[in-house]
């Protein structure tokens, strides 16, 4: 029997639905649109634990800080694109969601917050490495599927090829382009009013960190830039070395991929491929889990003598509209002083920053000091991450 994942406690579908009744109802505090101040707003609430009805209220309190994310989501498709990274596994006997990979009582609180604010479909998405469903893949992350379908109107897709979709989607990387002109993608991140990224706060061994923007990696399909995408089709579940390092053996260019870059190793790459991607494919509404996780790197594989991974408690939820100004409280809440910061200054020890990169091609403000946080000052929460 599996082993059941702490923190989360039984969540029936009478308990969850009935403590979701009344949290949006009796506060009175989502009917505030988002005007232009609070786009680039970003909300720092406390979260000690992953008690659904906790997670639920503290998502809801922070969307109330920003100015309500209703109008953003009421009648819309609403696609959460997840880190379910890897494979699913204890760390130092912890589970995956409270360690590395999205916890199933964050999504399953968002989706009904999302319901709650009136959207039409609520999508959760990831390009998962396995041939399996999401709900199946999902499942040996701790996500139950029967609590999801009790909320109604959520559906899931493994977005690692084609999938539901009669064919793939062209997704063009508009301005100047900084590794690729476009990607080729799976309908679900074309064929949705409100892309939400939905990120686990942790380091990067490749990207220095891994938070609203990085998570959108995940939105590449292994059967297009798989390793074995020649070769397997559409079955193709391989690593995208070619993304990461493809200066590494003879590994063809992939659609979209510019001229010129081929002899770059990872530290170049990843960082303008995950520009890339988040300026083909916006991102609506940042969320990113600090309430347990892990410090060094994004899962237990990447873990080395050298460089050894430590389980982490911020207890923390933060959301915005602007995903680059989420990303930088973000990284100044791990403890990092500048999240513009060249390569060489942690935790960008290795790589080019990707949120400099992002901010310089206008996707968001990374500067702090022209964002407006709310809820809890950067300082109050502030925990020391890794390489510090």
């Amino acid at each position: 029997m599996r082993e059941p994942v702490v923190g989360l406690g039984p969540v029936s579908r009478r308990s969850f639905l009935r403590s979701s009744a009344g949290l949006v109802a009796g506060a009175g505090l989502f009917s505030v649109g988002c005007g232009d101040g609070s786009l680039h707003s970003v909300a720092i609430v406390r979260q000690q634990t992953y008690d659904p009805e906790g997670v639920k209220a503290s998502l809801a309190h922070a969307f109330s800080l920003i100015g309500g994310v209703d109008a953003l989501v009421r009648s819309a498709t609403v696609t959460v694109k997840v880190n379910l990274t890897g494979y699913a596994a204890a760390m130092s006997g912890v589970p995956p969601g409270e360690s590395y990979a999205t916890h199933p009582a964050t999504a399953l609180a968002l989706a009904s917050l999302l319901g709650d604010f009136g959207a039409a479909r609520v999508r959760f998405v990831d390009s998962c490495p396995s041939r399996a469903t999401f709900e199946d893949f999902a499942n040996a992350f701790g996500w139950d599927r029967t609590a999801f379908s009790a909320l109604g109107k959520v559906s899931f897709e493994n977005t690692r090829n084609a999938g539901s979709g009669a064919s793939y989607v062209r997704r063009d990387v508009p301005g100047a382009p900084r590794l690729f002109s476009y990607f080729t993608v799976n309908h679900c991140y074309a064929d949705t009013d409100v892309m939400v990224s939905l990120a686990k706060m942790k380091n990067h061994v490749t990207a220095g960190v891994t938070l609203a923007i990085k998570n959108m990696f995940g939105a590449t399909p292994n059967a297009v830039y798989g390793t074995d995408s020649e070769a397997g089709g559409e079955d193709a579940v391989g690593y995208r070395l070619c993304l990461h390092d493809r200066a590494q053996g003879a590994i063809a260019a992939r659609p979209g991929e510019l001229a010129g870059f081929g002899n770059q190793d990872a530290y170049f790459r990843i960082p303008r491929i995950v520009t890339d991607v988040a300026a083909a494919r916006p991102i609506d509404l940042a969320v990113v889990d600090g309430i347990a996780t892990i410090a060094g790197g994004e899962g237990p594989w990447t873990e080395t003598p050298t460089n050894p991974l430590r389980l982490l408690s911020p207890g923390v939820l933060i959301a915005g509209r602007d995903p680059v100004a989420t990303d930088a409280v973000s990284v100044r809440v791990m403890g990092y002083a500048n999240p513009l910061a060249a390569r060489g200054t942690p935790p960008f020890a290795f790589c080019d920053n990707h949120i400099l990169l992002a901010h310089q091609a206008g996707l968001g403000i990374g500067d702090v000091s022209r964002v407006n946080v709310l809820g809890e000052t950067i300082e109050s929460v502030a925990t020391r991450f890794a390489w510090i």
